[in-house]
């Protein structure tokens, strides 16, 4: 029988069992002291703030009631509820594929908590209730995306089926650094009293709580392709024919990246809308609605056109070149590799589109495979551009979708939407064409 050192069984205590065969490389590469320095600022600047909330709701004043107290603090949780709902309602689709980023934003939104509890005694009693239930919203936008985030997260980590226990050793890694944090907490604040010590040290604490959690998040490399990453990995597999692994693109990720931004080579080309109606798609083409009726007209392009050229597709997309949007609308059963399939043609449009004005530095020396395309004159030029990018999209992935897997990415798995979509059901009996919205 094997037997073990004091020190690893310690860290049997909080690491999961088969460590670290049963995580993923970047659980291994993650970097756990930062995260732990991270919670252990947060502990400390947390109790500078909650003495000052005692002190505005006020503690060591006489002529305080306990009873406006108590009120403020269900005005605070009321407050704070509701927030939770409305929040979860209105960005719970994004929370996963874009977990990383929230993870960061649910930090930022608990230390701006934290500064406004601090200012809180320095309002009149009647400001100070606005203050503090403002503080108890942003602490509820941070409960919902750290807890979505750090669900994503850990399933993310664990590779075994053993979820359940990557989270309980997460837990005793936390309850450990809190309760350290608290002991260290109690020290700081006998010592620090003044205001300008208070806040010297508030800010200290929070900038390294900031830094620590930025440094961590950017070390995970998620293995779905999101907008962001699809972008980079697309980018890469058009521009060389390199297919990027997972821990090759954190380096490359921004934790903050606008919504729908379309990016090859680091610039930005277009911006597309996946999960859109059937009528933006219409609206782009120009067609003109009857105010009394609500019909349109399609004076340049027929629909019939353009389903039919996406006949065989699970989606059907056009491009507004002179805003360089890409609005994408998803058949029913559209699985996750036609939406990346989409997402593809669409990088492909709004790069072309930038080459052809002569914006970009790859007009010149493009990607391989972008430079060889041509504009057929045969037809409208806005289907022949659809066609060509099509065409070429499924020769890419004929044989990348396989390449793709062997590198590690998950690419049965969607993380382009991010916000609830609609399915476009086409029913062929008559030649009718039919649209039927559906929440995902």
């Amino acid at each position: 029988k094997e037997t073990k050192s004091y020190m690893q069984q310690l860290f049997d205590v909080f690491l999961p069992a088969g460590y670290p065969q049963s995580v993923t490389e970047d659980y291994i590469q993650f970097p756990h002291s930062q995260d732990s320095l991270q919670a252990f600022s947060s502990s400390i600047a947390g109790m500078l703030s909650s003495r000052a909330v005692l002190e505005g709701v006020g503690v060591g004043d006489a002529s305080a009631s306990p009873t406006g107290a108590l009120l403020l603090s269900v005005l605070q949780e009321s407050m704070g509820r509701i927030a939770t709902i409305l929040f979860a309602h209105k960005l719970g689709t994004s929370l996963e594929p874009e977990c990383k980023m929230y993870r960061l934003a649910a930090d930022i939104f608990n230390d701006t908590a934290m500064v406004l509890d601090c200012l809180s005694p320095a309002f009149p009693k009647a400001a100070r209730v606005l203050v503090l239930g403002f503080s108890s919203v942003l602490r509820s936008l941070c409960g919902v995306c750290a807890g979505s985030a750090k669900a994503s997260l850990s399933a993310h980590f664990a590779v075994k089926g053993n979820l359940g226990e990557l989270n309980a050793k997460d837990g005793s890694q936390e309850t450990v650094i809190s309760l350290l944090g608290m002991l260290a907490g109690s020290v700081v604040v006998s010592w620090v009293t003044s205001p300008l010590a208070t806040w010297t040290t508030l800010i200290g604490l929070l900038s390294i709580h900031i830094a620590m959690n930025y440094a961590a998040v950017t070390a995970v490399s998620m293995r779905t392709l999101n907008r962001q990453r699809a972008n980079i990995v697309l980018g890469a597999l058009l521009e060389s024919g390199k297919v990027l692994r997972p821990l090759d693109v954190p380096k490359r990720e921004r934790i903050f990246e606008r919504d729908g931004v379309l990016r090859l080579n680091d610039q930005i080309v277009g911006h597309a809308y996946i999960g859109q109606s059937l009528e933006a798609i219409i609206d782009r083409i120009g067609g003109q609605r009857h105010g009394h009726t609500g019909s349109r007209d399609l004076p340049a392009i027929k629909l019939s056109e353009l389903v039919h050229l996406f006949g065989e597709e699970a989606y059907m997309l056009w491009f507004d070149a002179a805003g360089s949007d890409v609005r994408i609308v998803l058949k029913e059963g559209a699985t996750p590799i036609d939406q990346l399939k989409a997402w593809t043609q669409a990088l492909l449009l709004a790069h072309r589109s930038k080459a052809a004005v002569g914006i970009g530095k790859e007009t010149a020396q493009g990607p391989r495979n972008l430079r060889d395309l041509s504009v057929s004159a045969v037809g409208h030029p806005e289907l022949a551009e659809l066609k060509l990018t099509m065409e070429e999209t499924n020769k890419i992935f004929e044989t990348s979708v396989d390449s793709l897997r062997d590198a590690g990415w998950n690419i049965d798995l969607g993380a382009l939407e991010t916000r609830p979509g609609l399915r476009m059901v086409i029913a062929r009996n008559k030649n009718i064409y039919s649209q039927e919205g559906q929440r995902c």
